[in-house]
Formats: C-alpha cells, structure tokens, sequence
C-alpha cells in the first residue's frame, strides 16, 4: 500500500492511500531505482505522461485512427452498399450452386 499527498487545489497537501498489485509495486519500484526519484516525483510524473496521453488520444478523429488501415475501396465489402440487395442474391446463388 502507498500513501500518496496530493494537492487539494488550495495549497493544502492531502493524503491519498494506493494499493498497488505485485506487478505494479514491482515497475514502480524499477522506476524508482532507475531514475533516483522519489516516491511523489515519480508519481506525479506518471500522472502528468498519462494526462498528456489522455489529451492526444482524445485529439483523434475517425480519420486519423482509421486511415493507417487502408483497406482501399470498399474495404472488405463483397459489393457497394447501394447494391446489398443483388449482392446478396448472387452470394445465396454462388453457395446453392444454382
């Protein structure tokens, strides 16, 4: 467990208490030791990389998260979907075999 001063937006430090899981307590603890912070500073930087992550990944459009796929035109689709309805007789007509 972790106990962990935050600031209340009033200049008064409060306490929060975290629990962490093995694996957690273990990176947390290779973060420590790699980069000599303290408990508070390496806190508060995880918190501010995660804030700015955050902000980037809520700045993507559809587009931008989308357009790396490509699957060129019409995707995966067996036709466009104006033409569902043939398209989907001549998918019934290919399998029966008529």
């Amino acid at each position: 467990m972790l106990s962990v001063l935050h600031d209340l937006g009033c200049n008064d430090l409060g306490t929060r208490t975290v629990r962490l899981d093995e694996e957690a307590e273990k990176s947390f603890e290779e973060i420590r030791r790699s980069t000599g912070l303290s408990v508070s500073a390496a806190l508060k930087k995880g918190l501010i990389v995660l804030r700015e992550e955050v902000a980037r990944n809520a700045s993507a459009t559809p587009y931008a998260i989308y357009s790396p796929l490509d699957l060129g035109p019409g995707g995966y689709a067996a036709s466009p979907s104006d033409r569902t309805n043939e398209a989907l007789r001549d998918a019934i007509k290919r399998k029966l075999g008529r």
